[in-house]
């Protein structure tokens, strides 16, 4: 098996693993980016120069020319967006719909409040021009919902 396809097949799998709930605030997005980038050009190695005959990194635009990758962001975008689906259609005596839709009962810290799992979904359904809709109430149709989840997959293309 080839370097690509473990990275593809085994790797990514391994790294957004439990993506779907995860908060991503801009530290962790750089985080996945350097990863997005670094894995690739160790499994390709450096290439000679064709002018100059030296070795050197590959860049982002040589690595897109060897491989197809989805963009890492695309995949937890859609992911998150099904897992959301998911999650407004369980019963109301499950853990994760308390979560989602309970209130707190007690007063939060001081300062900027923490950036939460839902900001992510309304982030990522602005992207996709359905920023003005409640997801909540849009996610109750079965099949509107899976149009919006096939639409951020077809996102994908990097």
């Amino acid at each position: 098996m080839s370097g690509w396809l473990i990275y593809l097949n085994v790797i990514l799998y391994f790294v957004l693993y439990g993506c779907e709930t995860w908060p991503f605030t801009l530290r962790e997005e750089r985080r996945l980016k350097v990863f997005e980038n670094r894995v690739p050009r160790r499994i390709f190695g450096p290439r000679r120069g064709e002018v100059t005959g030296e070795w050197r990194k590959l860049h982002k635009e040589d690595l897109n020319d060897l491989y197809y990758s989805p963009n890492i962001f695309r995949v937890i975008e859609s992911r998150r967006i099904r897992w959301a689906g998911h999650v407004t259609h369980i019963r109301e005596r499950r853990v994760f719909y308390r979560v989602l839709v309970g209130k707190p009962e007690r007063k939060g810290p001081l300062g900027r409040p923490r950036f939460r799992w839902e900001n992510n979904i309304k982030m990522d359904l602005y992207e996709v021009e359905y920023g003005g809709m409640d997801w909540f109430d849009l996610s109750q149709d079965r099949d509107r919902w899976r149009e919006l989840v096939t639409e951020v997959i077809k996102l994908w293309v990097p």
